[in-house]
């Protein structure tokens, strides 16, 4: 018993350490049409994850086309984009990653078509193209301002 609540406070502890460090969360207001929305690391989600449900209620598929995101609207869909131009349009469905420094983690098939599943993590870029309830507004190769309003 001592060893499980010992090994609780720990746990706890790294939770905190991480949740703090999490960078502040750019407004979705904030979304132009140039440039990406956030840069950074991108991992996924372990098999193990599998069936567990995500933050819409959703079961987690390793074969859809998903993404958990700390700040995004969940629905909101994103192109992420590796440096070397491969590139996956995902849904938002989940919160996370609660890694330090990552800034998405995708499902094992949108991983597969960035060819990340032997690195595990690599550095990319997100693009908005969709939030749920703001009217597209920009030229029809995927520019995106998010209306306020």
């Amino acid at each position: 018993m001592r060893s499980f609540v010992a090994l609780m406070a720990v746990a706890a502890a790294l939770v905190g350490c991480t949740v703090r460090d999490l960078p502040e969360p750019v407004p979705v207001s904030a979304i132009g049409a140039r440039g990406p929305y956030q840069t950074g690391p991108a991992s996924y989600y372990h098999d193990r994850f599998s069936g567990r449900r995500t933050a819409n209620g959703e079961r987690y598929d390793p074969k859809a086309l998903t993404a958990a995101h700390r700040h995004l609207p969940l629905g909101t869909i994103v192109d992420v984009v590796r440096r070397d131009g491969r590139a996956v349009r995902v849904r938002i469905n989940d919160r996370g990653p609660y890694v330090a420094g990552r800034i998405i983690d995708l499902s094992r098939h949108a991983a597969g078509f960035l060819g990340m599943l032997h690195a595990g993590v690599v550095d990319v870029a997100i693009y908005v193209v969709w939030i749920p309830g703001k009217e597209r507004k920009g030229r029809e190769d995927g520019d995106f301002t998010a209306e306020t309003r």
